[in-house]
Parts: structure tokens; C-alpha cells; sequence
């Protein structure tokens, strides 16, 4: 897909290339969890899945522009859900 996106002249090489070092950055530092518990927390019952990824991970922060997970309120864990903007303006 990335090739893609150059050769249909939306993104520049240099952006190709940072694009694919970002995407073999975030690949090199993946972990893999096998959650042991389950959460109710979510609306939508598919996104507790995502939920107890998280919680396993002990993860600080799901960028994410699902609104099921967005208008969580009490995640009782230390988990921010933020919005892909929200984490680019303010961080971390």
C-alpha cells in the first residue's frame, strides 16, 4: 500500500521512507499479549477485546478513532483513549 501511495503521487519518496521506518519502529517495539481477563466496559462488546489488549499490555495510552471506546469515561485502569489528533497536538 505505501508504494501505492507514491507511485499515485499522494505522498513524496522522502515521506515513503519515513513511513515505512515509522512502520519498522513501531513493528520492532509490537508486543503480544494473551489477555487472562475479560472486561464489560464498552457498548460495543467487539471493543472489549481491545480493552483487555490494553490492560495486559499495561498500556498508557489506545490511539483510536472508534467513538464506542472515545466515550469511555471510568476505564478502570490507567489507560488514556485518545483521538489520532489529540495524541499529535498534545503527546504524551
Amino acid at each position: 500500500m505505501p508504494l501505492e501511495l507514491e507511485a499515485a503521487g499522494k505522498i513524496t519518496h522522502f515521506q515513503l521512507e519515513a513511513l515505512i521506518a515509522g512502520i519498522a519502529a513501531f513493528v520492532v517495539n509490537a508486543k503480544i499479549v494473551f489477555p487472562r481477563t475479560r472486561l464489560k466496559l464498552c457498548r460495543d462488546a467487539k471493543d472489549n477485546m481491545v480493552l483487555e489488549c490494553c490492560l495486559e499490555a499495561d498500556a498508557a495510552i489506545l490511539i483510536t478513532g472508534d467513538k464506542d471506546l472515545l466515550n469511555l469515561i471510568d476505564i478502570p485502569f490507567g489507560l488514556k483513549v485518545l483521538t489520532p489528533k489529540e495524541y499529535l497536538e498534545h503527546g504524551r
